[in-house]
């Protein structure tokens, strides 16, 4: 099933937090919302499922125009951050509550129940209660209760926002593989870059409750469609520079200009793995500090001519490494970069 949503507007107040979106997401996909907090991707997600009436606009589902339903009418499963089961009850009544109310057979309940709980990696866990399982255990028992009614559309809110680091990413693992194999159309918000390129098959990027870029995650990172997203994207450096004969030139360092006019002052974002150092006693820089971040190093310095900070990342074992430490001098090569006028404002 697929879903359309468009010129969606939602005001709090004098406040436009969400301001004329429109977007489809195709049957089966799995889309991310991705942006800074406060951005507006949950209250659009929210008009989605009928929680929150839009200002205007409409919503479409399979073909047909939702946003007069109420939320219980839409065929939606949605799940929140905070798991929300209902504490009185065990994982199997959890799960089957949204059969229940819909009249379900007690035979078809529980023959659902039972094959959700295997999907989910819960079985045996039918009989506990919430309070005797661990966060990752929650959160999938609530992925199941959501999907029990077999949703035409699966809405999830942060949903991995209330457990720890590496069970996050278990669960953005089991997730993906999930849905590789239920295929259920799927929108999830989320804040977590990495968490967003890790599963969507598209990622939406909403800030101050307009749309700034829709497309696979690997267009969003090499082709970003406006400076604001280029920050937003990725580990980067932004500097300051001067358009002269074609090139951005940073001090030392420059960059293709592309279309920039000829003496215009730039942005020039360098993300922290499209620049090179190396061992230079000659150097441009000077490293002031390396940290090692798992299987990679990130390496600190400081630029003499311009008076800035670089920085740039590296996998342990590169050769490019050899020799540098800190306070060393180091050459610095920029081998991708994207630039935007000063004058433009950016969101």
């Amino acid at each position: 099933m697929g879903i359309r949503v468009e010129h969606l507007v939602k005001r709090f107040g004098t406040t436009r937090v969400v301001d004329d979106v429109s977007f489809e997401v195709r049957p089966g996909e799995l889309v991310a919302l991705l942006g800074p907090s406060g951005g507006g991707k949950s209250t659009v997600l929210r008009m989605i499922a009928g929680l929150e009436t839009a200002d205007r606009g409409e919503v479409w589902l399979d073909g047909e125009r939702v946003d007069h339903l109420h939320a219980r009418d839409r065929q939606v499963g949605f799940v929140f951050q905070h798991y929300a089961l209902f504490r009185h009850m065990t994982v199997a009544e959890n799960v089957a509550f949204g059969l229940s109310v819909r009249s379900v057979s007690a035979a078809e309940q529980t023959e659902r129940v039972a094959t959700l709980l295997e999907v989910m990696g819960l079985r045996g866990l039918g009989d506990r209660m919430p309070s005797q399982l661990s966060g990752g255990q929650r959160q999938r028992v609530a992925l199941a209760r959501a999907l029990a009614p077999r949703p035409k559309l699966l809405l999830l809110d942060e949903p991995f926002g209330a457990v720890d680091a590496k069970v996050r990413e278990e669960l953005r693992r089991w997730l993906r593989k999930l849905h590789d194999e239920v295929h259920t159309t799927s929108i999830f918000v989320t804040h977590d870059q990495e968490e967003a390129f890790a599963i969507a098959d598209r990622v939406l990027i909403i800030s101050g409750g307009r749309l700034e870029q829709q497309g696979a995650p690997v267009d969003i990172l090499d082709q970003p469609a406006s400076e604001f997203v280029a920050r937003f994207v990725g580990d980067v450096n932004v500097l300051t520079g001067v358009v002269r004969g074609g090139r951005v030139h940073v001090g030392a360092l420059s960059a293709d200009a592309g279309t920039l006019r000829e003496g215009a002052e730039v942005h020039m974002v360098v993300r922290s793995y499209d620049l090179k150092f190396w061992r230079d006693d000659e150097g441009v820089a000077t490293v002031r500090r390396m940290t090692t971040l798992g299987d990679r190093v990130r390496v600190e310095a400081w630029l003499d001519d311009v008076g800035a900070p670089i920085f740039a990342q590296f996998p342990r074992r590169s050769s490019l490494l050899a020799g540098v430490e800190a306070g060393r001098r180091i050459a610095v090569e920029i081998t991708q970069a994207r630039a935007w006028p000063v004058e433009l404002v950016s969101r």
